[in-house]
């Protein structure tokens, strides 16, 4: 099903030009600030199709003649797939507000072909200037993203406070907004005899956790995974640590993995490759990771200490042996320095950030990131 992103013109992609709010000579065109860049981020980032959806009072009228306008459109569309962004279709309503017409916005008249199964619409966007554009949303059913210099708009019902979703006088906050909002919460469980492990994961978040497995120290880790990633993690784990820590750290990895894998889908897009070197205190520490689709740890760490909290030192190669399995990456682990403690700190760090490296999407590609075209 397509999402789309009903978009309103002047305004919106272009500044207005009062008091006639005609657009009908070239000086008059004033793009948006930094609309181009940012829609051209959606067009190539994320998952939509642009529908321009423009009331243009009077149009084909003596007031406002077909002959000034064209032309202009024409020049602002081929500016737009100057920069690769290509609207799917155009909708243009010529009727004055005192004809009431069912195609002018907010009536959705010129908008009745998308109401189709292909289209979802559920998770679709108006985004515009105006209380129209609201009142559209509503009424398609989607959502709404107001976009205006001057803040000071308030909502003159409050049946629409559900539909008003972002107020913004900027591009930068839709993009981000639409980002966010295209990343999903995969919710995974893994339950034995021994443990009960369910894990709330989001590749694109801001970071926050909330992580409780019964192990402090590792429940600590986990923390700093989730920060220096930005991947927002939900873990809670209950095991057997009454008799010790071993199952309940094994499968926290183990469902972790597997959560990650499920995140990462397809892989298309992404970076695939990630790697850092983070200093902590005496210590060093290197990682390097490849989302593969193979499983294949290299660890190259000495402990001195026989526990770290109520972890054993023996469990950290064990977590990551059964991250890297389940997960299905390469990884290649390596620290030195004297404090125990701060080695798997770091590694942890390092760790995190190369996942953030690996995870990134690059811009303008939905190719698998991988000459045989399959990972």
């Amino acid at each position: 099903m397509k999402k789309i992103l009903f978009i309103d013109r002047d305004g919106t992609l272009i500044k207005e030009n009062p008091p006639t709010y005609q657009i009908d000579r070239i000086e008059k065109v004033d793009f948006y600030p930094r609309v181009l860049f940012f829609l051209n981020k959606i067009a190539n980032e994320l998952d939509y199709i642009f529908v321009m959806v423009t009331n243009q009072d009077g149009l084909g009228s003596d007031n406002f003649p077909e002959e000034s306008f064209w032309p202009i459109h024409n020049h602002i569309l081929k500016v737009f797939r100057t920069e690769g962004i290509k609207f799917f279709s155009v909708h243009i309503d010529k009727t004055y507000p005192e004809d009431m017409s069912s195609t002018r916005k907010p009536e959705i008249g010129m908008l009745t072909s998308y109401f189709d199964s292909c289209y979802d619409l559920k998770h679709s966007f108006v985004i515009g200037d105006r209380m129209t554009d609201i009142l559209l949303a509503k009424n398609i059913g989607c959502k709404s993203i107001w976009i205006n210099e001057n803040l000071s708009f308030e909502e003159e019902n409050l049946s629409l406070k559900d539909i008003l979703v972002l107020k913004t006088d900027n591009w930068k906050d839709i993009y981000e907004f639409l980002l966010k909002n295209e990343s999903k919460i995969i919710h995974y469980r893994r339950k034995t005899l021994e443990t009960n492990v369910q894990i709330g994961i989001n590749l694109y978040g801001d970071g926050k956790s909330k992580i409780k497995t019964g192990l402090g120290f590792l429940d600590h880790l986990l923390e700093q995974m989730s920060f220096h990633s930005l991947i927002d993690l939900n873990i809670y784990a209950k095991g057997d640590i009454d008799v010790d820590e071993h199952h309940t750290v094994e499968d926290t990895a183990i469902t972790l993995g597997e959560a990650f894998h499920k995140a990462i889908d397809t892989k298309i897009g992404i970076e695939r490759y990630g790697f850092f070197i983070l200093p902590m205190d005496d210590c060093l520490s290197t990682v390097a990771l490849d989302i593969s689709g193979r499983s294949q740890l290299s660890w190259n760490v000495e402990f001195i200490r026989e526990k770290i909290g109520q972890v054993s030192t023996e469990m950290f190669i064990h977590f990551f042996k059964s991250f890297s399995s389940s997960a299905k990456c390469n990884l290649y682990i390596k620290s030195i320095g004297k404090n125990d403690h701060h080695k798997i700190e770091s590694i942890f760090k390092a760790f995190s950030i190369s996942l953030k490296m690996a995870i990134k999407k690059r811009i303008n590609s939905k190719k698998i990131p991988s000459s045989k075209g399959l990972l």
